[in-house]
């Protein structure tokens, strides 16, 4: 019984660990993923983002889109959208998984 216990107990938390290490994988795949996506139109244009409140605003917005792969619109995330491509020519043609991947790289 006591031997039951203790390689259940090891099977729990090796698999801990295991599903742990994945969600460490996959973050940081995202985030490069996010970079790499997100740099040709963050380089010429990250100065002006920065200056946007309404962009540095949608941040957690912004994450939650990413995060749950354009399911959560927030709209603080809209009104950043929206104020990006009225006011960079480069946005309009971007996806709003590049938009979100970007205010997220600022």
């Amino acid at each position: 019984m006591r031997r039951s216990l203790i390689a259940a107990a090891t099977a729990c938390a090796l698999f801990s660990a295991f599903t742990q290490a994945q969600t460490v994988v996959a973050t940081s795949n995202i985030v490069v993923r996010a970079l790499d996506r997100s740099i040709n139109f963050t380089s010429d244009t990250t100065t002006s983002i920065r200056d946007m409140k309404v962009v540095t605003q949608a941040r957690e917005d912004a994450a939650s889109f990413v995060a749950s792969n354009g399911e959560i619109r927030g709209a603080q995330f809209e009104a950043a959208l929206q104020t990006l491509r009225q006011r960079l020519p480069e946005a309009q043609a971007a996806s709003d998984l590049q938009l979100a991947e970007a205010i997220l790289a600022l």
